[in-house]
């Protein structure tokens, strides 16, 4: 197994989460709250022995729906009672910025899509421009916006006291290269830059100032996908964006308060050597907000520009934890994944069934993984063992994800601070765990309830045969 650990800059948040104990050489104390924790990275792994952290595999589905949106930069949001799927168009079908840079971009336009399960897709017709014959369903949202249709990606914001009228906010724009061709184009169109928009219902947008909020000179060159929401764990917008670091496509961010101003950009550590990052990709996974999920394309210019896509996470600052450095979903089988830029992953990752979760790429692919399960604490059928680190919690019951074979089981143990079992909490203390859970409760002879070690410094001890251990709460 690879680990590579980006040293980076805590972020207020993980100030906050780790409070120290009494002592000058007592270990730290991770105050997790009762926030659910998965294993994307090592922030409460104490010791694995004989285990591992195992990467899963999305499964491909096959489309359903004719109607199934594709294009680059694509973004799937879920709203209260639908799904809202944007995606990029062109008016002039087969169109390529090698036929003229300003005439490619003001042909493209945002197109929209919706869906009660995210799996069948309808193309509504919204009426807001004139029907165009080249999008004969009426479903663009918006077209017109010279660079921003490029890369427009909204967001629902959740800030608390956010305005109806801005309820969905956006990002979209390129940066001009510096060449003599372009400097016309700027002078006639304005400067580059994310431009900001906002929508009280996710379909009919209007700017929310002319001018950029983030300026071009920070995203050399922004075409890609540049994501941002609403963090409560740093509260505070974040943005996330693509940037050359070093001759490389990379990653950076930025962070603001109103959506307005932005603090100077960070570049992100997140590229190993000679690696291109197309796309950033980064979102709040949405059983634990705390926990960012990038999923970027890792571009092969080399390779005929194939791409594939990659998994990482952060907690803010300005680095990724890349616990795998492996492909998280390859290329596929056949020519179509194999193409010039054939893979990005949409932003959206959301439940569609009570078991699973759906992740979207380009052309309407749709993959799906279990629950939390990017990465699991894996353990052979010999037997293995996970200490968390020192952890203080709310809650009373002890929430666990995992799957186990018919051979296999979980045993749990609540350790002191010191590493001793703690009486009725013990391994004897319980019966072995096994099957297959998203949401288990683990009890033990006297029952679940743990609400008389709240906020108290304990480890848990996790003795596991042929089993999978995918997140963790405190409830």
């Amino acid at each position: 197994m690879k680990y590579f650990c980006f040293i980076g800059v805590l972020t207020a948040f993980s100030l906050n989460a780790i409070q120290f104990a009494v002592g000058q050489d007592a270990p730290p104390v991770i105050d997790i709250d009762s926030r659910r924790e998965l294993f994307l990275d090592r922030f409460i792994i104490g010791e694995l022995k004989q285990t591992s952290l195992k990467l899963h595999t999305p499964q491909l589905m096959q489309p359903v729906s004719p109607a199934r949106p594709h294009g680059h930069y694509a973004t799937v949001l879920k709203a209260a009672d639908k799904y809202q799927f944007y995606y990029r168009g062109d008016t002039q079908p087969g169109n390529h910025w090698k036929k003229g840079w300003e005439q490619y971009h003001e042909g493209e336009v945002t197109l929209y899509a919706e869906s009660k399960d995210a799996i069948h897709w309808t193309l509504p017709r919204l009426g807001i421009y004139k029907e165009h014959p080249t999008f004969p369903q009426g479903n663009v949202v918006l077209q017109d916006e010279f660079l921003v249709n490029h890369n427009f990606t909204p967001f629902i914001d959740t800030k608390p006291g956010i305005p109806q009228e801005q309820r969905y906010k956006a990002l979209g724009g390129l940066a001009y290269q510096p060449h003599e061709k372009y400097k016309k184009i700027r002078q006639k169109r304005g400067p580059g830059g994310l431009k900001a928009y906002v929508s009280s219902d996710g379909i009919h947008w209007k700017k929310l100032r002319d001018k950029p909020v983030i300026p071009e000179e920070w995203g050399k060159y922004f075409d890609s996908q540049n994501y941002a929401f609403w963090s409560d764990s740093e509260q505070a917008y974040v943005c996330y964006f693509r940037r050359f670091i070093k001759g490389y496509r990379g990653i950076a961010r930025t962070t603001s308060k109103d959506f307005i101003n932005w603090t100077l950009l960070v570049e992100m550590q997140a590229n190993l050597p000679g690696e291109h990052l197309y796309t950033p990709c980064t979102q709040p996974y949405y059983r634990a907000p705390h926990i960012y999920i990038a999923l970027p394309t890792r571009f092969m210019a080399k390779r005929g520009s194939a791409t594939d896509i990659l998994l990482m996470s952060t907690r803010g600052g300005n680095r990724f934890d890349r616990e795998f450095t492996e492909s998280f979903i390859r290329p596929g089988i056949g020519k179509a994944g194999w193409a010039n830029r054939a893979n990005y992953a949409a932003i959206g990752i959301h439940q569609t069934s009570p078991t699973e979760i759906s992740l979207f790429l380009t052309g309407g692919r749709r993959y799906t993984l279990r629950i939390d399960g990017f990465v699991s604490v894996n353990a052979p059928l010999a037997g293995g063992e996970l200490v968390t680190k020192l952890l203080k919690f709310k809650g009373s019951e002890l929430e666990i994800n995992y799957s186990t074979s018919a051979a296999g089981q979980i045993l749990v143990e609540i350790q002191d601070a010191s590493g001793q079992p703690i009486p009725g909490f013990s391994l004897k203390d319980m019966k072995p765990i096994y099957g297959d859970h998203i949401s288990r409760t683990v009890e033990w002879k006297q029952g679940s309830d743990i609400s008389t070690l709240a906020g108290k410094a304990i480890q848990v001890r996790f003795v596991m045969s042929d089993a999978d251990l995918y997140s963790l709460r405190f409830r």
